[in-house]
Order: C-alpha cells, then sequence, then structure tokens
C-alpha cells in the first residue's frame, strides 16, 4: 500500500476548510442609509457618508442563490427604444381628490407607492378609506401585518368604511401575500407595513434591511408583471425617515409622506417622489371622530383664527407643487434668560432661520444677539421655499419693535446675504390667490413687470432696508 506523503494531506485539508467555508452562512454589514454592503464593519459609509449605520446581516449562500434565480427569472427582453408604443398611463381615482392631486390624477396600475409618516399620523387610516372608495367598482386587497380581521373590522365601523366588502388577509409571509394575490387578482393591493413582513429565504428578522429590500423587490415584480396597483405603509425614524434602507425609496415609483403633529387636526399629505406627477405636491386633510376629511380650501383652513393687528405675525403666499396656499408665520422675540440666545422654528429650516437673523443684524441693525428668536408656521404646515424669508424677516422685526404688519398686507420674497429682495417664480398665481382670500396689497421683489392681480396693490422693494424703514421705522416702537 502505497503512503501518503504531506502534499496530499496538505491538499485535503484546504479542500475540507473551502467545503466549510463554502456552507457556513457569510456575514455581511449593511448601511441602513444606502443599502451599501461591507466585509468588515465601519464608523463611517463610503458610499453615502454617514455615521454609524452599519449592522451585521447573515447571508447563507441558500438564500444568494435563490435571489439569482428569481433575478434571471424576471429578466425582461431586450427591445429597441424606436418599437417601443407610448400611451397614456391609466390611472385609478381613489375618489379622494386630495389624494389624487397628490398622486398626479390617480392611481397608475402597476405603480407602488410607499406611504411613510409618524406613528398615529393616519397613514392605515387614509388607506382603509381609500380601500373602502375603490372597493365599490374594482378588486381591492388589503393586507395587514399589524391587526387582526377583528381589529381592521372595529376601525371601519369607527370611520363607517364598512359599506362595501374589502378584502382582507392578515400575514407577514410575503411568499403567502403573492399567492393570495394570485388567487384574488385585486387591482388594487395595500400592504401595512413593509416592516413587518418577511421572506422565508432570509435569515435575518423581519424589519431589517436584507428582508425589508428582499420584500420589495417581490412586490414591484408583482406589480409590474401583474398591473396591480400596490400601496406598502412604511415607518420612519426618529430623524422623520423611512424606516430600513435608502435603496427602498429609490425602488418605488411614488414616496408620500404624512406630515403634522397628533395633537393637531390638520394633516399634509406631501408626494416627495412621484414618476407620473409632480414633486412637492401636497394634499391637507382634517382629522376628525370618523376619520380624514378633504380641506378644499387649504388657505382659509391655516389662516382661520389668526390674530388681527398683533405684532409678529406675517402672510407668505408659498407654492405647493401645481397651487398657491397661505400661510401664516409667527415670531416671538424675549431677552434670553441665560448667557446664550435661543433658536428655535418650527415648520421652516433651522439653519435658514438662522442665517436670515444673522442677515438682520448686519444689514439692518437688528440687536438680536441678547434675544431668544422663535419662530412657528401655523397650521402645522412645513415651508422650504426662500419665497417665505422676506414674510419671516418682517415678522421677526414686527416683534421686535412691537409695531404690526397690516392685516392686509403680504409679504413675498427671497431674501440674500446682502440684504437684497430677490425674485420668486409664480408671482402672478400667487397674486390671483392673494385677491381670491381678500388681501389688498403684497410686497414683492423690484424686477421684471408684475401683471397685477384684481384689487391687489403691488409693492416692489429691492432691499429689506427699504421695507423695514416704510412698515416700521416711521411709526414709533423700540429702536435699535
Amino acid at each position: 500500500m502505497k503512503k501518503y506523503g504531506w502534499p496530499f494531506w496538505v491538499s485535503r485539508f484546504y479542500k475540507a476548510v473551502k467545503f466549510y467555508m463554502a456552507a457556513k452562512s457569510k456575514t455581511v454589514f449593511v448601511c441602513n442609509e444606502c443599502g451599501y454592503e461591507s466585509a468588515k464593519w465601519l464608523g463611517r459609509c463610503t458610499s453615502c457618508g454617514a455615521w454609524n449605520t452599519f449592522t451585521e446581516h447573515k447571508i447563507t449562500n441558500q438564500t444568494k442563490g435563490i435571489s439569482q434565480e428569481r433575478a434571471m427569472s424576471a429578466l425582461p427582453k431586450v427591445s429597441k427604444l424606436s418599437e417601443v408604443s407610448i400611451t397614456e398611463e391609466q390611472r385609478i381615482s381613489c375618489k379622494i381628490g386630495e389624494l389624487d392631486r397628490v398622486l398626479g390624477g390617480g392611481l397608475v396600475e402597476g405603480s407602488l407607492v410607499l406611504v411613510g409618516g409618524d406613528p398615529g399620523i393616519g397613514k392605515s387610516t387614509l388607506l382603509l378609506q381609500t380601500a373602502q372608495n375603490l372597493s365599490g367598482n374594482v378588486n381591492v386587497l388589503y393586507v395587514s401585518g399589524e391587526e387582526s380581521e377583528k381589529q381592521i373590522k372595529m376601525r371601519a365601523q369607527r370611520l363607517s368604511a364598512n359599506k362595501n366588502d374589502i378584502n382582507l388577509y392578515c400575514e407577514t409571509n410575503v411568499d403567502k401575500i403573492l399567492n393570495a394575490a394570485e388567487e384574488v387578482k385585486p387591482r388594487v393591493m395595500i400592504v401595512d407595513s413593509i416592516q413587518t413582513i418577511y421572506s422565508e429565504d432570509i435569515s435575518s428578522v423581519p424589519g431589517s434591511v436584507s428582508q425589508v429590500r428582499e420584500c420589495c423587490m417581490m412586490l414591484m415584480r408583482y406589480a409590474k408583471q401583474s398591473g396591480t396597483a400596490v400601496f406598502i405603509v412604511g415607518h420612519v425614524t426618529k430623524e422623520g425617515t423611512i424606516a430600513g434602507p435608502r435603496i427602498l425609496e429609490h425602488m418605488v415609483d411614488c414616496v408620500l409622506y404624512f406630515e403634522g403633529e397628533c395633537h393637531q387636526s390638520y394633516r399634509i399629505l406631501r408626494a416627495v417622489k412621484n414618476r407620473f406627477g409632480s414633486t412637492d405636491e401636497i394634499g391637507v386633510f382634517e382629522m376628525e371622530s370618523d376619520g380624514l376629511h378633504e380641506v378644499e380650501n387649504p388657505s382659509m383652513a391655516l389662516l382661520m383664527g389668526r390674530p388681527k393687528d398683533t405684532p409678529g405675525s406675517a402672510v407668505v403666499c408659498t407654492i405647493e407643487g401645481t397651487r398657491p396656499i397661505l400661510a401664516e408665520v409667527q415670531a416671538l422675540v424675549a431677552p434670553a434668560g441665560y448667557g446664550t440666545p435661543r433658536r428655535m422654528g418650527t415648520g421652516i429650516d433651522y439653519n435658514r432661520m438662522v442665517m436670515l437673523i444673522a442677515v438682520m443684524e448686519k444689514r439692518i441693525g437688528l440687536n438680536l444677539q441678547n434675544m431668544d428668536v422663535y419662530i412657528n408656521v401655523a397650521g402645522g404646515l412645513k415651508i422650504t421655499e426662500p419665497a417665505a424669508d422676506l414674510a419671516i424677516v418682517t415678522a421677526v422685526v414686527s416683534a421686535y419693535r412691537g409695531i404690526p404688519l397690516p392685516d392686509d398686507t403680504v409679504a413675498i420674497g427671497e431674501t440674500g446675504l446682502t440684504g437684497e429682495i430677490r425674485s420668486v417664480s409664480q408671482i402672478d398665481k400667487r397674486l390671483a390667490e392673494l385677491a381670491k382670500m381678500g388681501f389688498k396689497r403684497c410686497i414683492v421683489p423690484k424686477g421684471k413687470e408684475i401683471r397685477k392681480g384684481e384689487g391687489i396693490e403691488v409693492e416692489t422693494a429691492e432691499n429689506l432696508a427699504n421695507v423695514i424703514k416704510f412698515y416700521f421705522g416711521k411709526r414709533g416702537g423700540k429702536e435699535e
């Protein structure tokens, strides 16, 4: 019998180690923000630059093989661009005007819509009401991974949404959900929520990065192949973003955010991404005992209860999507009780607010270094448009000097670092909205010719000093 030498046993040892490593599950670290995978833990993601976002996940070779097999089976056919026929997309009306507006005219067949918001803001309420409205004409499947059938029934009775039959299915396994969808063949499917469902092919727990990504991919593939419009509900983190990988928002066709506070009656539905309509479109709802109700005139609702002849209040007309909306900007300036003055803003960008305070101190000589400054947008609206800069400045100056801005006056304009007032878009549309709401005067930047609205007196201004001197400098009050 021939004896084996050490090269033989070394090669056998390496083969055994290789076989063991192939069968063993692989551990990867995934960034929760962008989904970037790394073999080791990193303090900062090299893809998106976020800090402390890597979490550990185990991926088996079996799972990887199944995912690759599914991806290969879903490969589309290669086609020429000139051979692609363009037809207008088929839309389904949700019978909720504000929701149809945010979606761009209705729900598109085969689309995947992600709805996010804080807990208790009204996501499930809105989708249950939508399912009730659609169930009279189309087949709807409502999948819940958080509530039982009895809980959904109780909520439907409270919302008076139990007139039409809705297909209910309480399950968290995505494979069983897709099998039920193949059996029911719905035209619209609602999944509440994406963080609760899981796939048996993934070894991680529900809600993890790999589970959310894989389940969303399976739902997107089903929506595109069957033509079913799918709503998925997503939880949000404490920073206000959708929980899970950032790639989730890139995969879906439309991302809707529910804004507002739980203790406030108004809710704002904002589209931050829409492949079938305009972005930054908003819908305004009011939460009542029987569910969400549309607010047909948001400007009137947001200005309701506005104090008259009170310092620290200014009105701005902001463009949200395709329509102008009036909002009240309130400011409070008080002596600082501690060494460092406080700066707090609700409904506006904090960095923008700090910049405007610095401009007021430098360009118009407002002494705010020992003052606390609080700014609030009434009604729960969040303003990101620079056209609100002039209204913020006038509200702060009014609160500081104790001189109210005329009640029939609106300030619109972007403020630069040198104190100039820069032009904004769609001035004519803003003036038409002001005339409809009964305002008589509007301060706008000096620039191109403006078509004046009926009954609106338009005053142009080049810089902040002219506006402050005209409205606050000649009426007494506290001077610097």
